[in-house]
């Protein structure tokens, strides 16, 4: 944060009332959102931090690990074409290599390795990726329609998991708006009620009254500090900046931004605060809730993209220190299989050594 000063509402000596309920819910609405914003900054910085590594350490390593698997994939290809190599240890490569080439060309996308897979699979690798789309497009609609009672066009082309996914989407959303204009216009045939008429005027009242407590504070600060009238150069570039903040928060209903920036420039003090009205402070409140929630939704789509990233259960990178200890412990993990594959083309290129551990494979 440019000012992440502390809006409060200082608790009152013994000779004086105690806090009301609403200076109590702005003090911890306001508390709740600095420490949201800290450890959104943290988060930030560890995903930045996380991301390069990705680049820099992770994929390197994921890249001379799965060279290493598709040489293996190699040693086993001219092991298979021995002359000594016997049916039973032929079936036993067989198996090996198509399931080693496969992960390597579907998930890793080294594709110079179909040659190898299509020697030992009749179908050849694109035609099972074809069916394997149509398997998981078929069974996705089927889920679906039991589940969402949305039936899928046999026609459409949703042969892959994105396409069925950007299609499942933009069937819902045509759904979800059909079912919204159904009840808009129920809604707009049946007459309010006395109640419901009431409530609306309300709720219509307090989104006013929300706007304009933010209006309020940004016209103030607008007063004080808008640069087109000022004469003395260094103050206008001074003034202009904090203008572009006022600007930023105002554009954003940041309450609490404007609350730091009156304090920053005093504007208000902390007995101004003391001092403001429950019915004022209603309003605060809800604007710093709705703070709150986006802050929070904010917080939750970072680490679940985080999570997504990195291939990793959600609790795992619920902090910062918990993102970066499992990633250090998938590179130490990734180091060891280099390691093991290494030895591994080592020590299977040697026909003997290898025959022995064909021995112990099942298929």
């Amino acid at each position: 944060m440019a000012n992440p000063q502390l809006v409060h509402i200082p608790t009152p000596s013994k000779d004086k009332a105690p806090l009301s309920k609403a200076q109590k819910e702005f003090n911890r609405l306001t508390q709740k959102i600095g420490e949201l914003e800290d450890e959104l900054t943290q988060f930030r910085t560890a995903a930045t931090a996380i991301q390069q590594r990705v680049y820099t350490d992770y994929e390197p390593l994921l890249r001379e690990y799965n060279q290493l698997r598709a040489n293996l994939v190699r040693v086993f290809d001219r092991a298979y074409e021995r002359p000594d190599a016997t049916k039973s240890e032929k079936k036993k490569l067989t198996d090996l290599i198509i399931d080693l080439a496969y992960d390597l060309i579907s998930e890793h996308g080294m594709n110079e390795l179909k040659p190898i897979f299509d020697k030992y699979d009749k179908d050849g690798f694109d035609a099972i990726d074809a069916e394997s789309d149509q398997q998981v497009s078929d069974v996705m609609k089927e889920v679906v329609s039991s589940m969402y009672g949305i039936e899928i066009d046999e026609h459409a082309d949703v042969s892959t998991q994105e396409k069925f996914m950007a299609y499942l989407d933009e069937q819902m959303q045509a759904r979800q708006a059909n079912e919204q204009q159904e009840r808009d216009e129920k809604r707009a045939k049946k007459p309010k009620s006395a109640k419901q008429q009431a409530r609306e005027a309300k709720k219509q009242l307090d989104e006013r009254n929300i706007t304009k407590a933010v209006r309020t504070l940004y016209m103030d600060l607008v007063k004080a500090f808008h640069p087109d009238r000022e004469p003395d150069e260094a103050e206008k570039v001074r003034k202009t900046e904090i203008m572009q903040r006022v600007t930023e928060a105002y554009e954003k209903s940041d309450l609490l931004a404007l609350l730091r920036l009156q304090l920053e420039f005093d504007r208000i003090d902390q007995q101004h605060l003391e001092s403001l009205a429950d019915i004022q402070l209603k309003y605060y409140n809800k604007i710093l809730k709705q703070q709150v929630d986006e802050l929070s939704d904010e917080l939750f789509t970072l680490q679940t993209q985080l999570a997504s990233m990195l291939g990793k259960p959600f609790g795992l990178v619920s902090s910062p220190v918990g993102l970066e200890l499992s990633f250090n412990n998938d590179i130490r993990a990734l180091k060891r299989s280099i390691k093991d594959a290494k030895r591994d083309v080592k020590d299977l290129s040697d026909p003997s050594i290898l025959k022995g551990w064909l021995k112990s494979y099942k298929v």
